[in-house]
């Protein structure tokens, strides 16, 4: 990592969010796996570290800061991806909006909600690989981005002073 040249830290962070993000969509639309609640929170911090990514490239001034809360987001969406695993594995109870829950007040009103949309629930896997739903893949790679984007903020602030 010391050999990286940083100008292309938050060039490189910002590419592999988006090929992340990008992964996400084509296993939904190309493979018709439906996300549910958490899988699409896991989702928005990847959003956010392709726009401070991309901020931090165009940025030299701010490229430490930049860089750093990169890292943070990527450390959210693997804390989420944490959880949502946990709700997998039954290890804890997922929140309300995981379990299809409906807010209809009659029983009309109910099924118009369940026609109108799919439930997808958090705490069954849709997919698994090597024996990990993509919810623990997603704990485990925002974590190895975290480290790479916080070792470039780290350099970047040693080297800015």
């Amino acid at each position: 990592m010391s050999g990286f040249p940083l100008r292309l830290a938050g060039l490189l962070s910002a590419g592999l969010a988006a090929i992340t993000l990008g992964a996400a969509f084509v296993a939904q639309y190309g493979f018709g796996l439906a996300p549910c609640q958490l899988c699409l929170w896991q989702r928005w911090p990847y959003a956010a570290a392709i726009l401070l990514g991309l901020a931090a490239w165009r940025n030299q001034a701010l490229r430490p800061w930049l860089l750093a809360l990169t890292g943070l987001a990527f450390l959210a969406t693997s804390g989420i991806g944490g959880f949502h695993t946990g709700v997998e594995y039954g290890w804890w109870k997922g929140l309300e909006s995981c379990g299809g829950g409906s807010t209809a007040q009659s029983l009309e009103a109910l099924r118009a909600q369940i026609m109108a949309a799919p439930i997808v629930r958090c705490d069954e896997v849709a997919f698994r690989f090597l024996g990990l739903s993509m919810a623990a893949w997603n704990a485990i790679w925002g974590l190895a981005l975290a480290v790479l984007a916080l070792g470039f903020a780290r350099r970047a602030f040693q080297e800015a002073a």
